[in-house]
């Protein structure tokens, strides 16, 4: 059975009979919805983890032009995101507002992936420029999946336990493709590269691929769209105007840019850590594991975040969460010296985890915050919402991306060679304070977060 809500322009949704909207989601749909983010994250994680190294020490690109190059194809992203969120308010068909995209493009985003690690045989201007063409068609199929995806929890149910279970299942199952790619996707490639490594991260990515389109294709299946709003008619400029008068809007968007240039900085530079700092073979198990740490943290999180929410206010536990992330990181930083694995690997568990803790939290606080905006001014503005918050989780990866490049180059990093004291204090600073500071800033932004689990049950459970 569908459930609509009708909602009348510039006026609040007047729904009567709220209880039967909030019926609970099977097990199914919710591991279909959490499918999706495999897609994602591996595309997500490949980025982040892997292409800054994958760029510099296999395809053999200077750090300063990776820098811009990263931060460009975020210019690119505040043009299309912002229009993608405008026609998912606009278009609406017969399966849904937000399924269609994610059906439409679970081919060419699996493509995108596995063509960012390719290298053809060109020269210098060839191979960037490849990167350019394939990394920015990544960011737009990227675009195509993300802002209908995160839309999506939104209308599949109103209810805030709902959103917060299926999310847990999202992040769940997110992290486990993160384990994948973080430990499995670097020995995979050694070993199918059979001593061309290039080769084999191409091989490795065909696989990669072909798992993130069968994982959007099934969140495309088995999800429907049972809560429906009323496409909006407003122009883009006054719900550009309206997202920028919502404080909630703009204190958890600061906090999305901090978090996600703090995760993306520590994330591009892990394999440069493992290798150079910790002294790892890329190809050895220890290696593996090192790398496996972040979604195994991860993954711990997201069920301790689930278990911590449900007994105290889930904004302390994010704040909290950052702050001990803050403290993890900055001493890490003093703590552990050159080939320190047992000890380097300990703090990164902690880093990851207590950082990680926040992230199902923030993500079902997005559909909250149009809520809120919907309350406070009367019109809902839940696309361009949506598309800003993956644009400014794009942003920070681009931020991220260029801080790396350009400090990799300030404190003389040479890939594949055996890099000076100042390179490697580069690397840690990268790895654990630098974080550990944007970490402690996106703490100290959302102590003026308002909208805990009792301020959404009593303030917006009519919208």
């Amino acid at each position: 059975m569908e459930i609509v809500i009708h909602q009348p322009h510039n006026s609040l949704t007047n729904v009567a009979d709220i209880g039967k909207i909030r019926a609970k989601m099977s097990r199914l749909q919710k591991l279909a919805f959490g499918s999706g983010d495999v897609a994602i994250n591996i595309s997500l994680m490949s980025v982040s983890l892997l292409l800054t190294y994958f760029y510099t020490d296999i395809v053999g690109l200077q750090p300063q032009h990776i820098a811009f190059l990263l931060l460009i194809v975020r210019v690119i992203d505040a043009i299309t995101d912002p229009i993608m969120g405008a026609i998912t308010d606009r278009i609406i068909s017969k399966e849904g507002r937000y399924r269609p995209w994610i059906g439409i493009s679970a081919i060419p985003f699996g493509v995108s992936v596995y063509l960012m690690f390719t290298t053809p045989a060109f020269d210098y201007e060839g191979k960037l420029a490849w990167a350019y063409g394939t990394y920015i068609l990544n960011s737009l199929m990227f675009t195509l999946v993300t802002i209908p995806y995160i839309s999506l929890i939104g209308v599949i149910t109103d209810s805030p336990a709902e959103k917060l279970s299926a999310n847990t299942y999202r992040f769940s199952l997110a992290k486990t493709s993160v384990l994948i790619v973080t430990s499995g996707l670097t020995f995979l490639a050694t070993w199918l590269g059979d001593g061309n490594l290039a080769a084999g991260f191409g091989k490795a990515m065909a696989i990669m691929s072909a798992l993130s389109t069968a994982a959007l294709l099934f969140c495309y299946a088995k999800t429907s769209e049972k809560v429906k709003h009323t496409p909006t008619s407003d122009s883009e400029w006054l719900q550009l105007r309206l997202l920028i008068n919502n404080d909630q809007w703009r204190i958890l968007a600061t906090a999305c840019v901090l978090l996600m240039t703090g995760f993306l900085i520590r994330s591009s530079i892990a394999i440069h850590y493992a290798v150079y700092f910790l002294d790892l073979n890329s190809g050895g198990l220890t290696f593996a594991l090192f790398m496996s740490l972040w979604a195994v943290a991860g993954i711990v999180a997201t069920l301790s975040s689930s278990w911590l929410t449900e007994r105290y206010c889930k904004i302390k536990v994010f704040r909290y969460s950052l702050f001990l992330a803050a403290l993890t990181g900055f001493v890490m930083f003093f703590a552990v010296g050159k080939g320190e694995v047992l000890l380097g690997m300990s703090f990164y568990f902690l880093l990851c985890f207590f950082s990680d803790i926040n992230t199902p939290i923030f993500w079902a606080a997005i559909s909250e915050v149009v809520d809120y905006g919907e309350k406070q001014q009367g019109i809902r503005v839940s696309g361009l919402s949506y598309g800003s918050f993956s644009f400014l989780q794009k942003l920070g990866m681009g931020l991220a991306g260029f801080i790396v490049g350009i400090l990799l180059d300030l404190f003389g990093y040479i890939a594949g060679a055996q890099q000076t004291p100042f390179a490697l204090t580069g690397i840690a600073l990268m790895m654990s304070a630098i974080p550990a500071f944007l970490f402690l800033a996106a703490g100290l932004v959302m102590n003026r977060y308002i909208i805990s689990s009792r301020y959404a049950e009593d303030n917006l459970r009519t919208i």
